[in-house]
């Protein structure tokens, strides 16, 4: 692997939930190596239930943004599903409520609050009706003026159908909010093609496709969002060298030129970064060792997901700038210093994973 300086990076798929996995009841629940994606919404179900205090997502939230500004996360997209909990005398606006204090409560006390920008998309999970769809969309949109930049449809992908959500996800794009879908999860083409029909402005995951999709794909130059660890561990693909950051199918044609920067937009998330015992640096450093990716690629592939982001162009670009200046004073620092992305130690040059 080549010698890296500390990159700056944006987070776009990060699951609120996920980083209740802290709990130890919770770390129990996470020992093995692999699972299904049955059995890690499964394990959302439980996080769910013990996530009903008021306080506890708070503090989640604010544990989440430390947890990605040490990990030198400059912009962060956080994603959540606005929860009712009557018997704890919990409304989906209260839940929401207490997400915003925690973003607050993180700037007021963190001396690294400029380093990281942290906007909100609330999620649609497929379990839920048209209804139930509907009024996330209505609370996406009256939020836009506090943070909330978009809406997110995503859960266990093999419930639910894609026209049931559509209704809503028109709406929040109608109102000017921006829109990506997990989709490809499992073998669907039907509905993989109705959404890239669709075209929205992200997608999650896609690591189900036919030579077809695959050109729909390409030829809608929607930008990727590619969870290596994620889909690994969940068996969605064989192994990290077999993922379709390289190549959409075994044998098929190679792809890592068309998705670096001057090609096929791709940006690498966690998903779920507590649920998958993973971080967005530990991702990079993946990529470099799996798909030989130099120093220079991994900075452009960095710097490319500014343009991913949804925020508008001029926002983008002063996002881009504070990446671009970070890595300069970071390149500054290194320069005589090897600097190991696994263990994050700079100089000692131990580290043999």
């Amino acid at each position: 692997m080549p010698r890296h300086v500390q990159l700056p990076i944006q987070e776009l798929s990060e699951q609120l939930d996920g980083a209740a996995i802290s709990l130890p009841e919770l770390q129990r629940l996470t020992q093995q190596a692999s699972r299904t994606l049955g059995e890690c919404f499964k394990l959302f179900d439980v996080i769910h239930r013990i996530t009903t205090q008021h306080a506890a997502i708070t503090r989640i939230t604010r544990e989440v943004i430390e947890d990605m500004a040490a990990d030198n996360v400059v912009y962060a997209e956080i994603r959540t599903t606005p929860k009712a909990r009557p018997e704890h005398c919990m409304a989906k606006d209260s839940y929401l409520d207490a997400v915003f204090r925690g973003i607050a409560d993180y700037y007021a006390a963190s001396r690294r609050a400029q380093d990281i920008q942290v906007r909100l998309l609330l999620s649609i999970d497929r379990r839920q009706s048209a209804e139930e769809a509907m009024e996330t969309a209505r609370l996406a949109v009256g939020l836009k003026e506090e943070g909330v930049v978009g809406l997110d449809l995503s859960g266990n992908p093999s419930v639910g159908q894609w026209e049931t959500w559509l209704p809503a996800l028109i709406y929040a794009r109608q109102q000017g909010l921006k829109v990506t879908v997990h989709a490809g999860e499992v073998w669907n083409p039907e509905e993989t093609a109705a959404i890239l029909a669709w075209k929205p402005d992200r997608l999650g995951h896609m690591c189900c496709l036919d030579a077809g999709l695959e050109k729909q794909l390409l030829d809608s130059d929607i930008p990727l969002e590619l969870c290596l660890s994620s889909n690994v561990i969940t068996e969605s693909v064989a192994s990290y060298a077999d993922h379709h950051f390289s190549a959409f199918h075994s044998g098929g044609e190679q792809l890592l030129g068309c998705f670096l920067p001057c090609g096929h937009p791709v940006v690498l998330c966690t998903d779920d970064s507590g649920v998958f015992a993973t971080s967005l640096s530990r991702e990079y450093a993946i990529a470099a060792s799996a798909f030989g990716l130099s120093e220079e690629q991994l900075q452009q592939l960095a710097l490319a997901g500014a343009d991913y982001i949804f925020l508008e162009p001029g926002e983008q670009q002063a996002v881009r700038e504070r990446m671009e200046q970070a890595l300069f004073v970071e390149s500054i620092d290194n320069s005589k210093k090897p600097f190991c992305m696994f263990c994050d130690e700079a100089g000692g040059g131990s580290c043999t994973r």
